[in-house]
């Protein structure tokens, strides 16, 4: 600042200004008064030119045009960059860079641990991930810097094999496909990011896209074609006091009829371990701007959200669906669905289809309207707490009902519990599914068979498989 407020005094001439005073209110002056004062100005100039000049030549250009090759790489040793700038051309194949960091601009690897400060990455080139950690204990630190990528399949930061990344107060924009602006792959690991803005406008780009376990904090996420947030297998997102926008209006593939801002499934690509994923907002906001809020399917989850305000735009969108979809072994390959509302006020219709479960749970004052099962196809229970309450839209089925009383505002509507019409003003007590999860639906197979942290391959040896479309 201090430099900006010289130039602007200069420019102004303001730097003379107490000499024109004194000229004003004595009527004297001296010729040795003005050119002390036009020196002074002048080496004052003479300051600042070299300032910024020195901050000019100290920043660096870091450079790679490789087809595979990195700008920045730091292996098994500890590294730092402060006021670099980074740029990155050239391509590269698949999986090699999706899963062990072929081509990223900056990469870490060997337990290495990279901090980075006050840069800039910019990729333009197939498969050319911004910033990238590899290899479980890797851990690479970054802040206050921009990052922008335009090719497909180019994340902003990644974590694969179970890496670690912390990111702080960071600006990422991303244009090409499957490009997600928080990324991982095969392996996760960990991501940590607090404050920023994070940005994707390509197909298949949601702002996050967790095979790890992934925690955003105060920070604003838009997505402006794909879905703002995507977890496969048994990984996590959480969010704390963030603002999320998600506008899903292209497919990516045609194994799904839907668009929704939250996508939590199970590709069985062995990308992510088969198990119970996550999803959870506390505080903030998540706008919708087109389709359904939540999609569940091929795995079992927990949502939950806690004093988030959530928003759809579109009248025609649910709030939940958990649904049989192109992924997994048809017939076990629906969404199995634990949601938590606490302290909500939520609308919205919930649909589960013949193959999916739902186990939903009103906390601590929520507030919610809508439809549920309407088409009385899934297992449904549902819990409301004293204090919470459910009005309905439509007719609704579940499977079963705990509640007291005061819970339940019919609204001209019909519920029916286990087959029969529930009396309003009627306590009621049952008991939650036991999930029915099936090898094959996303949730077959030992712990840990799949989606490993793998070994690099030498050379042509040990291949990996092309990823599925999500």
């Amino acid at each position: 600042m201090k430099r900006t407020d010289n130039m602007t005094r200069l420019a102004n001439g303001l730097w003379t200004l107490p000499l024109a005073l004194s000229l004003a209110i004595t009527g004297c002056g001296s010729a040795a008064t003005s050119d002390t004062t036009s020196a002074t100005a002048s080496e004052t100039a003479q300051e600042v030119a070299a300032d910024e000049a020195e901050e000019a030549q100290e920043r660096e250009t870091i450079s790679d045009d490789t087809d595979n090759g990195h700008a920045i790489a730091v292996s098994g040793e500890e590294a730092s960059y402060s006021a670099v700038d980074v740029a990155k051309t050239g391509d590269a194949d698949g999986d090699e860079a999706d899963f062990y960091g072929t081509n990223a601009a900056v990469y870490a690897e060997e337990g290495a641990t990279l901090d980075l400060d006050d840069i800039t990455v910019t990729t333009d080139g197939t498969h050319a991930n911004a910033v990238f950690s590899y290899g479980e204990g890797t851990t690479i630190n970054v802040s206050d810097s921009t990052i922008n990528t335009s090719g497909n399949c180019s994340g902003g930061i990644m974590v694969t094999g179970g890496g670690t990344l912390n990111a702080t107060d960071l600006t990422i924009h991303t244009t090409g496909n499957s490009s997600a602006a928080i990324r991982s792959d095969r392996g996760g690991g960990t991501e940590t990011v607090t404050g920023g803005s994070y940005t994707t406008d390509g197909t298949g780009s949601p702002v996050i896209y967790s095979t790890a376990d992934v925690t955003v904090s105060d920070a604003t996420l838009e997505s402006t074609a794909s879905q703002g947030v995507v977890v496969e297998g048994q990984n996590s997102v959480t969010l704390n006091d963030c603002e999320l926008t998600a506008d899903n209006n292209t497919k990516n593939s045609d194994k799904s009829d839907w668009y929704q801002a939250v996508m939590i499934y199970q590709s069985m690509s062995g990308d992510a371990d088969e198990g119970e994923a996550s999803f959870t907002m506390d505080g903030g906001s998540l706008t919708n701007k087109n389709g359904d809020v939540f999609f569940v399917n091929n795995t079992a989850c927990t949502i939950t959200l806690d004093g988030a305000e959530v928003t759809n735009q579109d009248e025609t969108g649910v709030l939940l669906r958990a649904a049989a979809a192109g992924w997994g072994s048809e017939g076990s390959n629906g969404g199995h669905v634990v949601f938590n509302m606490v302290d909500e006020a939520l609308d919205g219709d919930i649909v589960v289809d013949d193959v999916s479960e739902l186990n939903l749970y009103l906390s601590e004052n929520t507030s919610y309207e809508g439809a549920i099962n309407a088409d009385n196809a899934g297992a449904v229970y549902v819990e409301i707490e004293s204090g919470s309450t459910w009005t309905l839209t439509g007719d609704s089925y579940v499977t079963a009902l705990t509640c007291d009383a005061n819970a339940i505002n019919l609204n001209g509507h019909t519920l029916y519990v286990n087959g029969e019409a529930y009396s309003e003003g009627s306590a009621s007590e049952g008991e939650a599914i036991e999930f029915t999860l099936s090898s094959g639906g996303g949730m077959g197979g030992a712990p840990g068979e799949m989606g490993e942290p793998p070994e690099r391959p030498s050379g042509d040896e040990g291949e990996p498989p092309a990823k599925p479309e999500n």
